[in-house]
């Protein structure tokens, strides 16, 4: 992989990133595609209508179903799912705390009763890179012990030791690995966590970022804290971080959250908001959400968002739309997801372009007027 700093504005970067299959411009959201399809369209689509360089895949959904060793036999993420660009591919620690009920960690891992059956199954540091070798991602993410917030100081105190110590298995044996010709082509980020305690942090960020990995994230935010906290504690942790690496924030999140965290110095993003609200009749648009279920809709003309570029937008009516989900029409799915993923590739666009003008706070400001209207 190779990163470059194109230009700062404050805090703010835009970057460029290329690994074996694209190149990415930073800041940059990434669709979510758990199980190897960002949910209702399919790599035409991508490619046609949003052209995301990077998607992000679940290594514990995918170990799951159809299996790794399936992806490995059917050419990997990219020739298994057609979807040419950049994988990125998070460990299943996030699962550990998503399906808390059914997960027990423990000093060598994470034990998993499978969602769909029951079947129990451990994810290690060593295993977790194994899977993600045969998913073939171009971005792995290593096994983290992700907590819920508030937490206690003990037991974040135990997540940071926990991380820290995988996190020196995992690099150890990922580069092992890489001297034998295997994964020699993918890359590995290191997760930092400590909850919203500054001093936790700082800790796990000096212990991680003094590791050879090649990128970091900011993991265990938008866990349940405040909004404020969230900025807070990415302004303090970025200032522990690399210059010279890529910086991700971890399931992050709002149009909102967005903004405000690249201008904390973020680089990537990763969230199901925009196709998940989609589903639920949630647009994005310049100047606020929309609900497409609202009666006053019924008769409306105008497209979703009127400086919105998008297929969706330049085609079809907002009445077109709440007929379509009023109807549970499946078409509604698809072209609402297309019009949020690219309200929100759209929007990371804006916002490089600024910080390449040194306008990056005229934009910043100009995106919360319209909201005000």
């Amino acid at each position: 992989m190779q990163f470059q700093i194109d230009k700062t504005d404050g805090k703010a970067r835009a970057c460029t990133i290329q690994t074996t299959h694209s190149t990415i411009q930073t800041p940059v959201f990434m669709p979510v595609g758990t199980l190897g399809a960002v949910k209702t369209l399919d790599a035409l689509d991508l490619a046609t209508f949003i052209t995301p360089q990077i998607i992000l895949a679940n290594t514990y959904h995918m170990y799951i179903r159809p299996g790794d060793d399936v992806v490995a036999t059917m050419g990997k993420l990219h020739g298994f799912s057609k979807y040419p660009k950049s994988f990125l591919t998070d460990s299943g620690g996030f699962q550990a705390f998503s399906l808390s009920k059914n997960v027990k960690i423990d000093e060598g891992g994470i034990t998993f009763a499978s969602h769909l059956d029951g079947s129990k199954h451990y994810f290690t540091p060593k295993k977790v890179i194994d899977i993600q070798h045969n998913l073939g991602s171009d971005i792995m993410m290593i096994l983290d012990d992700l907590v819920a917030l508030p937490a206690t100081q003990e037991r974040i105190a135990s997540s940071i030791a926990r991380t820290t110590r995988w996190a020196k298995e995992s690099i150890q044996y990922f580069r092992e690995k890489q001297t034998q010709g295997i994964g020699i082509h993918q890359n590995i980020f290191a997760i930092i966590q400590g909850g919203t305690d500054n001093a936790f942090r700082a800790q796990s960020a000096k212990e991680l970022c003094a590791m050879d990995y090649d990128g970091f994230a900011i993991g265990g935010l938008s866990v349940g804290e405040a909004n404020q906290d969230m900025y807070d504690t990415v302004e303090w942790t970025t200032q522990f971080m690399p210059e010279d690496k890529p910086r991700y924030l971890m399931g992050v999140g709002t149009p909102e959250d967005l903004i405000e965290n690249v201008s904390r110095g973020i680089d990537m993003f990763d969230c199901v908001m925009p196709t998940r609200n989609a589903r639920n009749g949630t647009l994005f648009t310049s100047f606020g959400r929309i609900n497409i279920k609202k009666a006053m809709f019924t008769t409306d003309e105008a497209p979703i968002d009127p400086e919105c570029q998008c297929m969706v937008c330049q085609t079809y009516s907002r009445a077109y739309l709440r007929h379509l989900y009023r109807a549970r029409e499946l078409t509604y799915f698809r072209l609402g997801t297309i019009h949020n993923l690219y309200y929100y590739l759209n929007l990371m666009k804006e916002i490089r372009e600024s910080i390449l003008e040194g306008e990056f706070e005229t934009y910043k400001k100009l995106f919360y007027a319209k909201r005000t209207k």
